[in-house]
């Protein structure tokens, strides 16, 4: 299922991925893997396909979607965080749950505060809704991605932030924050009165001996100021399904949210059935995959061209790479998709921080990221 995906059948792909790269081109760009969904959740498709596409049993009564108390259950029994299923809801996907949220929660010319580099679409979000981008950055330093929470204390106390938009493993440095780096942003959080976004969408795949604490879980206060977005599509692979959900401990969010019922959607009968299915029969799937993207990462490492800064992501599928050391006559994006006939994603996309690096996706067969790599390698030496 992990070693044996054909580059044959991945270039027949109608989805964005392997559609929008030339047929020379390998594309290692959008955060999609390319190995088949978990049979649990084909298995769901199918039946929702052959058995029933009417009115869900929940249409009209969001108290009975079977998602909630599933993600509930889910958080209680994996971090042990237990909360109320009835301030769960859906979203189409993290980026309409995110602007929703800041729809509601904020106006323009209130700062948010992001991590950066960040997410693109995250940042886009951001400006596009008249928001001011205010940037906490990501530094590398003895091996891993740190940010200063001093400077950022300081910068609170003097700027109009309202919103702490935190993701969490991080896109695209694939940083896991410990405990202690969760409760001093906690602690800035409070003191600063801020509400807390926390994206998790990629918390099911964190490596080796790396543990992802979700931040509500923190404590009753925390959980007070934070809504939590996530979702299955990612460590499932199965983006095309549309359905997220967000754990909204903020009560003035969720009493915002709550009317009109209709304006932001509801969940439809795929989505709902997909996810279910992955939650909650996926996990020997999960299990396999993991370590399949932990080799992957080393590989990496061990045939990434020399001259490229990289640290091996604590969790994700995705690599950031550090080209600015490399003598190219161009920025990398360009050099690499010219002359190796790769796609990768331009850091500049990800805001400061950015220029100079690429991002790799590395969730596919060994063979395709060494093929991947040899490409690379040969257009640089």
């Amino acid at each position: 299922m992990f070693e044996d995906v054909e580059l044959s059948s991945l270039t027949r792909r109608p989805g964005v991925k392997w559609n929008r790269a030339a047929p020379d081109v390998l594309p290692a760009w959008i955060a999609e893997m390319d190995f088949p969904p978990a049979p649990a959740v084909r298995e769901a498709l199918i039946r929702c396909a052959q058995e029933d596409l009417g009115y869900p049993a929940w249409d009209g009564r969001p108290e009975e979607i079977p998602l909630r108390a599933a993600f509930a259950e889910r958080m209680r029994a994996r971090y042990g965080w237990v909360l109320d299923a009835g301030h769960v809801r859906e979203f189409t996907d993290i980026n309409q749950g995110l602007q929703a949220v800041l729809a509601v929660a904020t106006r323009p010319g209130d700062g948010v505060a992001v991590h950066t580099p960040a997410y693109p679409p995250f940042l886009a979000t951001v400006t596009g809704m008249e928001r001011r981008l205010h940037s906490i950055p990501y530094v590398r330093q003895d091996g891993e991605w740190v940010f200063d929470a001093g400077r950022l204390d300081r910068e609170l106390a003097v700027g109009n932030c309202r919103v702490l938009l935190l993701v969490n493993p991080h896109n695209p440095t694939g940083r896991v924050l410990r405990r202690r780096e969760l409760e001093t942003l906690a602690g800035l959080a409070c003191r600063h009165d801020l509400l807390v976004i926390s994206d998790e969408i990629h918390s099911d795949l964190v490596h080796g001996s790396h543990r992802h604490i979700p931040f509500a879980s923190l404590s009753p206060e925390v959980a007070a100021r934070t809504v939590t977005l996530t979702s299955a599509t990612k460590a499932f692979n199965v983006p095309g399904v549309r359905c997220a959900v967000a754990h909204i401990g903020a009560a003035g969010v969720r009493e915002a949210l709550a009317s009109p019922s209709h304006l932001y959607g509801e969940p439809n009968t795929f989505g709902v059935a997909a996810t279910l299915a992955a939650w909650q029969e996926g996990g020997s799937w999960l299990a396999q995959l993991r370590p399949v993207l932990e080799r992957n990462a080393d590989l990496v490492r061990a045939e990434l061209p020399g001259g490229i800064g990289y640290t091996a992501p604590e969790g994700s599928f995705l690599a950031w790479l550090d080209c600015r050391f490399l003598d190219l006559p161009t920025d990398p994006y360009t050099f690499f998709l010219e002359k190796a006939r790769v796609l990768l994603n331009d850091g500049r996309s990800f805001g400061p921080g950015g220029e100079g690096f690429v991002r790799l996706n590395f969730g596919t067969s060994p063979a395709v990221v060494r093929e991947i790599l040899g490409r690379m390698r040969d257009a640089v030496g």
